[in-house]
C-alpha cells in the first residue's frame, strides 16, 4: 500500500507479550512497536503519528493538543475510559474498541473461580504431593467440605454478554440462575431486585459496567444481605468492591470466600487489604488472556483499522 500512514502501538506487551505478530498491520501502515509506554515517554513517541493503538496507555486533553496528526485511536480492549472521548470528538479523532471478544474466557474464568471453592483442587493436589495420600490409612479423604453446584443458586449482577454466558454454563452444572439487569430480555431467566439477588443466591458473579451508582456497591451493608455460604465472583471491575470491608467481611466469617481477577489498583499495591485474607482467591487480571482469546482481540484491532482506512469505520466509540 502506497502512501502508508503511520502507527504507533504504545503498550504492546497487554495484547501480545511475544507469542502473536503484528506482521499483518505492516500491510497497512509504516508501525513503531513498544511494549509499554509512560506518561513522560507518550508525546514524544506518538506525536509524528496517523494513528496509535493503546490498551491502558492514558490518552488525556493535554496529551492530543501535543498530537497534531492524530487521526485515530485504537483501544485494544471493550473498555475505553483510558481515552478522553470529548476531547476526541471535538477533534475528529476516531476511536474504537473491541466489543464482545472476551466472552468465553471471562466465562470460563468464573467457573475456574467457582470450583476452586467447591473442589478445592490445588489444595487437595498440593496434600497428595505432599505425601498424605501415601500416608492415609483410607481410599480416599479430603481436607475441607465439598459442594455441588447442582441445585445452587447462581446470581449474576448484569446480564451482557458474558452474564448470558455465565448463566448458560451455570445452567449447564444443574444451577438455578436469577439475575438483576437494568434492561430486560424476553430469553433472561428470572429477574430479581439486588437486594433479592444478594439474598437468595449461593453464588454472585458480577458482569457490570463500573458507573458511580455501582461503584463500592459490594460492601458491609450489602454483605449484610447475604448468606454467610455465599460466595461473590468478581471478575468485571475491582471498583464494585469495597475491599476493606470485604476483608473484614471474610476474616469475621461473614461470606463465605470471595474471588477475584480484577482489584481496586491494578498491579496491586502493597498494602492491600485482601492480601492474605482466608477464603480470598485473587487472581492477576487473567480472564481476558488465552492465547485464542487475544488473538480474536488482535484480529479485530486490525480490521478497526482496515475499516478505518477504507473510510467506514466500525466499532466507534464516539460518534
Amino acid at each position: 500500500m502506497d502512501n502508508k500512514i503511520k502507527l504507533t502501538i504504545l503498550d504492546s506487551h497487554a495484547l501480545n507479550p511475544g507469542d502473536l505478530s503484528w506482521d499483518d498491520f505492516n500491510d497497512y501502515a509504516d508501525v513503531s512497536v513498544y511494549e509499554r509506554t509512560s506518561p513522560e515517554e507518550l508525546v514524544n513517541r506518538a506525536k509524528d503519528s496517523d494513528a496509535i493503538f493503546i490498551n491502558k496507555v492514558v490518552i488525556s486533553e493535554e496529551t492530543i493538543e501535543q498530537l497534531p496528526k492524530l487521526k485515530y485511536i485504537g483501544v485494544c480492549a471493550t473498555g475505553y475510559n483510558v481515552v478522553d472521548i470529548e476531547a476526541c470528538r471535538k477533534r475528529n479523532i476516531i476511536v474504537t474498541n473491541v466489543p464482545a471478544y472476551s466472552t468465553d474466557a471471562v466465562a470460563q474464568h468464573v467457573f475456574a473461580l467457582i470450583t476452586h471453592f467447591t473442589n478445592s483442587v490445588a489444595l487437595h493436589s498440593e496434600s497428595v504431593h505432599n505425601g498424605d495420600w501415601v500416608r492415609a490409612k483410607d481410599f480416599a479423604y479430603w481436607k475441607n467440605p465439598l459442594m455441588e453446584l447442582s441445585g445452587k443458586t447462581l446470581g449474576i449482577f448484569g446480564y451482557g454478554s458474558i452474564g448470558k454466558k455465565t448463566a448458560e454454563i451455570g445452567k449447564a452444572f444443574g444451577m438455578k440462575v436469577i439475575c438483576c439487569t437494568r434492561t430486560q430480555k424476553p430469553d433472561m431467566p428470572e429477574s430479581v431486585t439486588r437486594e433479592e439477588l444478594f439474598r437468595r443466591s449461593d453464588f454472585i458473579s458480577l458482569h457490570a459496567p463500573l458507573t458511580p451508582e455501582t461503584k463500592e456497591m459490594i460492601n458491609k451493608d450489602s454483605i449484610s444481605l447475604m448468606k454467610k455460604t455465599a460466595y461473590l465472583i468478581n471478575t468485571a471491575r475491582g471498583g464494585f468492591v469495597n475491599e476493606k470491608e470485604m476483608a473484614e467481611a471474610l476474616k469475621e466469617g461473614k461470606i463465605a470466600g470471595y474471588a477475584a481477577d480484577v482489584i481496586s489498583t491494578e498491579p496491586m499495591i502493597e498494602g492491600n487489604p485482601l492480601m492474605d485474607c482466608p477464603n480470598c482467591v485473587i487472581t492477576p487480571h487473567i480472564a481476558w488472556a488465552p492465547h485464542e482469546t487475544r488473538q480474536r482481540l488482535m484480529n479485530v484491532c486490525l480490521e478497526n483499522l482496515k475499516a478505518w482506512l477504507e473510510g467506514n469505520p466500525q466499532n466507534v466509540v464516539n460518534k
